[in-house]
């Protein structure tokens, strides 16, 4: 796995203050062979231990060179055995291990299985599996200044695990308030909904926002090594003190824009009627008459109920 190359080692200020010098150490790569090797090498120090032990009970226990060599032996096995015993580590796919000897990082080990490393160190399990986690039910005022909630799904995995232990307290504690914060910072910039061409808003421009959220989230993390897929918006409405007047707000602006696309259509069937009319000769009307006729159609075509006509069997002008 190639860890993306970030400028994260000093710790960023927002506010643009010079750096105060902490720096946490960069990922590289700590020495680590197969552990099948330094298990192989523990069954001999343990089948050398175990025949000096059976030749000194078959001899005498007397103080002699050959009682001393023998017991020099099994100290040195048992040295040797401590040794190769805290070196070996098995580590599972999409897992790493985190070196430190004394304090001082060593490396990572990216390789899986058994794995013999630096012996009498501490070792800091850290996944790289992808994650994500939902944040909670935020509070906060849109552009225009009315109340919302949303909420945001994050997906995100470790890129530099020297950094996710050491450049912050928790690494999982820090993303997900990042992650609120962003969230907050971004929800502030946009409208809920808009009617306004070329206007992004959080309901109707939710590729684009999803976008910023991601890239404000980046930014924020990456002091930590953390490397962010996706953020997506799971939950959105107003908050209840106005849902139901934004509600009707909604409904009385998509009766206006209904009834502007009826009216518009029913402009021009009436054009197209007047204009069939006269092309035809069928009928020679004054403008009284047509504004009565004009009138007529309007109410058949854009009213709500079905109209009943009434048919006059006089003269036109009766």
């Amino acid at each position: 796995m190639t860890v993306p190359s970030t400028d994260t080692g000093a710790l960023r200020d927002p506010y643009g203050h010079p750096p105060t010098g902490a720096k946490a150490p960069a990922e590289h790569t700590a020495w680590a062979i197969s552990g099948w090797a330094s298990v192989l090498g523990l069954l001999l120090t343990l089948t050398a231990t175990a025949g000096t032990i059976a030749l000194l009970a078959n001899g005498t226990w007397q103080s002699t060179p050959e009682v001393t060599l023998g017991v020099t032996i099994i100290v040195l096995n048992s040295l040797l055995q401590a040794t190769l015993a805290s070196g070996l580590h098995v580590i599972s796919p999409m897992h790493t291990v985190v070196v430190q000897f004394f304090g001082r990082y060593v490396g990572t080990v990216r390789r899986t299985g058994l794995v013999f490393t630096v012996p009498f160190t501490t070792r800091r399990m850290v996944s790289v599996r992808v994650r994500n986690f939902e944040t909670g039910k935020l509070k906060v005022n849109d552009a225009d200044g009315n109340p919302i909630e949303l909420a945001s799904i994050v997906v995100w995995q470790v890129a530099d695990t020297a950094h996710a232990v050491f450049a912050v307290e928790d690494y999982r504690e820090f993303i997900e308030a990042q992650a609120e914060s962003a969230l907050r910072h971004v929800a502030v910039h946009h409208p809920y909904d808009t009617d306004e061409e070329g206007t992004t808003s959080l309901r109707g421009s939710t590729d684009l926002v999803s976008r910023e959220l991601a890239r404000e989230v980046s930014e924020r993390t990456s002091v930590a090594g953390i490397e962010i897929l996706e953020v997506r918006i799971s939950h959105l409405a107003y908050a209840p003190e106005i849902a139901q007047a934004m509600l009707q707000r909604q409904q009385a602006g998509a009766i206006i824009a209904a009834r502007s696309k009826i009216v518009d259509g029913a402009v021009g069937m009436v054009e197209m009627a007047l204009g069939r009319l006269q092309a035809r000769e069928v009928v020679d009307l004054d403008e009284e008459r047509k504004a009565a006729m004009i009138s007529n159609l309007l109410v058949v075509l854009c009213g709500e109920a079905r109209t009943t006509p009434v048919v006059n069997t006089g003269t036109l002008y009766q």
